[in-house]
């Protein structure tokens, strides 16, 4: 009997007098949560591992595209889907503590449509956004679909029109391209075209700006500004550079009635030495108030309401 008791002392489980210790461990936990919640499952670390490629990826086609962007807080978030910004997937950190943001955020997206929901732990957004405090929101915006500069002129042609192009030279701020691409919208211009490197690109913020002209007017990126302006010249298009020192004003210039691409530069620099070369004419804005230079925004639209004038 005792070499018996001893066998059966070594058997695993609940024993006689165990008090139901073990009881927790048989009580339910609720409905089983999707593969992709749950942690350390495949299904989970796929579905992580195809978020970390969607926001780093940077595939290229024709005109190019950029790598998707992250929107990191709540404020920004909301305000992101407020104005239309593009968006892919809006990430929802797990037991977040809901407040109005939240709540609208999750509407917006559900009224938009399009937009996945995706819940994840707080160190997954810490890593995602670099420890930035995401306050348990972050928007992913997708690549943005570049134009080639061709299909710029392309497009004028075919509404029957004289191509009217604005090109940027060295122009970083976001904010600067939004403001560049609502004016072309709103005096019936054709297009931006940025350069590919150490330029501003279409971010979230530039989409903002531009107050919804974006979903409307290609933005095209140039692999080499100089010589996409010397392939526009040779289309039969003038090239007109904004300077401070510009040998004419802009109220003066016939060129702007006609097929016409205007480059603004800088404000800080103005046009590269390059670019400056390969316009056709360099001109200036009046400015009797004394101020030195307007940014890029500001100037693009002063020169477009010109050009627009004149073509009425």
């Amino acid at each position: 009997m005792a070499a018996n008791n001893r066998r059966m002392s070594g058997k695993k489980g609940a024993q006689v007098g165990s008090g139901g210790q073990r009881r927790r461990g048989l009580e339910g936990k609720g409905p089983t949560p999707p593969a992709e919640m749950r942690k350390g499952h495949a299904k989970q670390r796929i579905a992580q591992a195809k978020a970390r490629r969607a926001a780093g990826r940077a595939p290229q086609r024709r005109g190019g595209r950029s790598a998707s962007e992250l929107v990191v807080g709540r404020n920004p978030v909301v305000e992101a889907l407020r104005e239309g910004v593009p968006a892919s997937m809006l990430y929802v950190q797990q037991f977040i503590d809901s407040d109005e943001r939240v709540r609208e955020a999750l509407q917006l997206a559900a009224d938009r449509g399009g937009i996945h929901l995706m819940e994840a732990p707080r160190p997954e957004l810490d890593r995602m956004t670099n420890g930035l405090n995401h306050q348990g929101l972050v928007l992913q915006v997708p690549p943005y679909e570049y134009a080639h500069p061709e299909d710029l002129v392309a497009g004028a042609h075919d509404a029957g029109q004289d191509p009217l192009i604005v090109a940027l030279d060295g122009v970083t701020d976001p904010r600067n391209l939004g403001a560049v691409v609502r004016s072309v919208s709103a005096f019936g211009g054709h297009g931006v075209v940025v350069p590919e490197r150490r330029a501003a690109g279409m971010t979230a913020g530039a989409w903002k700006t531009s107050a919804g002209a974006a979903a409307r007017t290609p933005v095209a990126r140039a692999t080499n500004l100089t010589r996409t302006l010397e392939g526009y010249k040779k289309a039969g298009i003038a090239i007109v550079g904004l300077a401070a020192d510009g040998e004419a004003e802009i109220g003066e210039l016939e060129a702007l009635a006609g097929p016409v691409v205007i480059v603004v530069g800088s404000e800080g620099k103005g046009l590269s030495r390059l670019v400056g070369e390969t316009c056709d004419f360099r001109v200036r804005i009046p400015m009797p108030g004394g101020t030195e230079s307007l940014n890029a925004g500001v100037a693009a639209g002063v020169v477009l309401y010109e050009a627009a004038r004149r073509r009425a």
